[in-house]
């Protein structure tokens, strides 16, 4: 059957699958929309979490990022996966146990304050509005391959798929939606894993091939992958090259940006009790591993491959002819991916061949001239967030197993973005709308109000997704230092401190500002390509990039709301009562509106 129709029956089955959960179980009431009921059995919530959790960064684009960089790049995987232990022993419970819907709301009651609560809404809006950029970049790359139309059409049309199934089902549609995409991602991204793996080292597991031996050469896999990346001039695979300091921050950014995020923080409130809440945590992290342990293995494979596609007969033989990638079925994955834009060769010295090296590095070059090659890189564009869903046509595997990956792409993307929708639409009707500006507004129209915030949100972070600020990857680390530097540090010092309102405002907005500023120097102002003022390859303070500069605003914000609260009133003696309260991790009451 044709690849092209074949990916249509799998997309569209899942879809089906989606809309019709999400019709299924559509909310019909605030509770059910914003908590799904507080009725999910911890397993459930737990799968259901993994989805929201492995977006587009972490299916699509991570490995691939881990691909071209090797080692450093592993600080995506210990700061995503700390981060959420952090989250599951330190806020979970607590949140959970206070019994509201929001962290918003949290936030506002914890600091008695409704301008605590605004600044929460306002620092919730830009990290969750920031991170969905990031899940559409991944839809666009998805739907731009698999449906074989550009970039842009696939980014339009996974715009109003998020929209369709977001908007009718609420967090409890939402919810099982997010189940069943969870099962399509996970065997979608193992399944091609296991056959390369199987291909490379005869190793069924591909966290244990990784650390195989190659099944043709007898050689250590990764031993063989540094020889080959090194002979082509580019760094050693498994060493570590950046700045420690910035790898450090980056890693804690990530973390504590994980502890810190709105969407996967309501999923706690989605359980019946606090034991429950900490068991959801727990069956979180077995999920999560599954893909997590694989990644690794799918980034140093997929290079391998593609190194070895490029040099068909060794690194000291001939390149890849024109010839060759033009009459070859292994190579037809190269022309279909052109056609999204995302990929690109060019024979530039008209010899007949497409030599891959690394074109920065001098010596390489010298060595590329002296053997007739060129001095410049002839893979002219190798867009990082394509490997993945490229990676079983890179191995030649068979055509369901490329149009699963395809599906489970889109269910990946799909399901984090319409959990940051029903964070962003939240915090819009719930605090923003009934919590300040309208008191009195019905039911009916909090949930209309809710729902129209998600059409705004999604229409912005689709036109910031047609030319975003990095790969998906990239962007959403930047939403996690945003979440890092202002919501993290006012949930910690909401439960186990006893800071007071204007110390918490002070921070948020310290931290929120001073990081924003930072991100928008080096990114361009709004994420406007053009109207930066530093890259990260030179950034203003130091070795720290944008990536990794939440860090340093949650210092900011901490050291801000400590000076502001000692130097004010101390907290009501109520208040004083409630954070004893929350911190003893027993009984938790219904989630509440109000405030």
């Amino acid at each position: 059957m044709d690849q092209f129709v074949l990916n249509w029956i799998f997309i569209g089955a899942s879809f089906a699958l989606y809309i019709g959960i999400a019709i299924w179980a559509r909310a019909g009431s605030t509770s059910e929309f914003y908590a799904a009921g507080q009725g999910v059995h911890p397993v459930v919530n737990g799968m259901a979490t993994g989805a929201d959790w492995m977006s587009a960064a972490s299916f699509i684009s991570m490995a691939g990022l881990i691909a071209f960089t090797g080692y450093d790049n592993s600080t995506f995987l210990m700061g995503w996966t700390g981060g959420y232990v952090l989250l599951a022993l330190m806020l979970a419970p607590y949140l959970r146990k206070f019994g509201k819907f929001t962290v918003s709301e949290f936030i506002g009651d914890r600091f008695y304050s409704p301008t605590a609560r605004l600044v929460a809404v306002i620092c919730l809006i830009v990290a969750s509005t920031t991170y969905v950029i990031g899940q559409m970049t991944g839809v666009g790359v998805a739907f731009g391959r698999f449906l074989e139309v550009d970039n842009t059409t696939g980014l339009l049309i996974g715009a109003c798929v998020v929209f369709a199934y977001a908007v009718f089902g609420g967090m409890k549609g939402v919810t099982y939606t997010q189940v069943a995409q969870y099962c399509v991602l996970i065997i979608a991204y193992t399944i091609p894993a296991i056959f390369i793996s199987l291909q490379l080292t005869g190793n069924p597991i591909p966290a244990l091939g990784l650390f195989g031996e190659h099944a043709a050469s007898g050689e250590a896999l990764l031993s063989k992958l540094d020889m080959i990346v090194t002979e082509l001039g580019f760094k050693e695979y498994t060493a570590h090259h950046s700045d420690t300091l910035n790898m450090v921050l980056f890693t804690l950014s990530l973390m504590i940006g994980t502890a810190g995020l709105p969407h996967v923080i309501m999923r706690f409130f989605t359980v019946p009790t606090v034991a429950d809440a900490r068991w959801s945590a727990g069956w979180t992290l077995v999920f999560i591993a599954l893909l997590y342990l694989t990644a690794p293995a799918v980034g140093a494979m997929a290079r391998l491959n593609i190194s070895e596609l490029m040099w068909p007969n060794g690194t000291s033989g001939d390149p890849v002819s024109v010839q060759m990638m033009e009459a070859e079925d292994k190579y037809d994955w190269m022309a279909t991916w052109q056609k999204t834009g995302l990929l690109n060769w060019e024979d530039k010295n008209g010899d007949g061949k497409i030599a891959y090296f690394n074109d920065k590095n001098a010596d390489k070059v010298a060595e590329m001239e002296a053997a007739g090659w060129g001095s410049e890189n002839e893979l002219t564009k190798f867009n990082r967030d394509i490997l993945v869903l490229a990676n079983p046509e890179i191995a030649n595997l068979p055509s369901w197993v490329i149009a699963l990956v395809a599906a489970g792409g889109l269910a990946a993307a799909l399901s984090t973005a319409a959990g940051l929708l029903l964070a962003i639409s939240s915090a819009v009707s719930h605090d923003l709308i009934k919590g300040a500006l309208v008191p009195t507004i019905s039911e009916k129209g909090e949930l209309m109000s809710a729902r129209v915030s998600m059409a705004v949100a999604i229409a912005v972070a689709t036109y910031l997704g047609l030319n975003p600020p990095g790969f998906a990857a990239q962007t959403v680390a930047l939403a996690f230092g945003l979440a890092a530097a202002s919501i993290f540090p006012a949930l910690m010092m909401g439960i186990f401190t006893k800071v007071n309102n204007k110390g918490a405002v002070a921070g948020m907005l310290a931290g929120l500002i001073v990081t924003l500023v930072y991100i928008f120097l080096h990114k361009g102002w709004l994420f406007i390509p053009g109207t930066n003022s530093f890259t990260d390859a030179d950034p203003l303070l130091g070795t720290i990039k944008s990536t990794s500069f939440g860090a340093v605003g949650a210092m900011i914000n901490f050291a801000v709301a400590f000076i502001v609260s000692k130097s004010t009133d101390p907290i009501p003696q109520e208040i004083d009562d409630l954070v004893e309260n929350v911190r003893i991790p027993k009984g938790a009451g219904a989630a509440v509106e109000g405030h």
